[in-house]
Order: structure tokens, then C-alpha cells, then sequence
């Protein structure tokens, strides 16, 4: 399964999106400030996600 998501930052309200074959890993590492991209706007919000059966 893989997921396409949006999540929130808690800190300024910017908005970010990415795609993932673990969607419960991945917004761990969000907002353990694991992804360069993104480390300075944790903590984070997930807003919305889509599951797809292919990439």
C-alpha cells in the first residue's frame, strides 16, 4: 500500500506533502525532526492521506 499525505506544521501552519509506503513511520520521522525538509517546522499534524494500491 502506499499513501499520499498532507501534514500541518503546529509551529508556523504550513502546509507539506509527500508520499510513503509506511505512513505511520514516516510521520513518526516528521515529527522526530528526521527529515531535513522539514526538521524546523515540527511538530507536525497529519491532515489528510490517500491510500493506493500501486506507486
Amino acid at each position: 500500500m502506499y499513501y499520499v499525505y498532507i501534514i500541518r506544521s503546529k509551529k508556523d501552519t504550513s502546509l507539506y506533502t509527500g508520499y510513503t509506503n509506511n505512513l505511520k513511520r514516516r510521520f513518526v520521522e516528521h515529527n522526530d525532526m528526521l527529515n531535513i525538509s522539514t526538521k524546523h517546522k515540527a511538530p507536525f499534524q497529519l491532515i489528510y492521506y490517500e491510500a493506493y494500491l500501486s506507486k
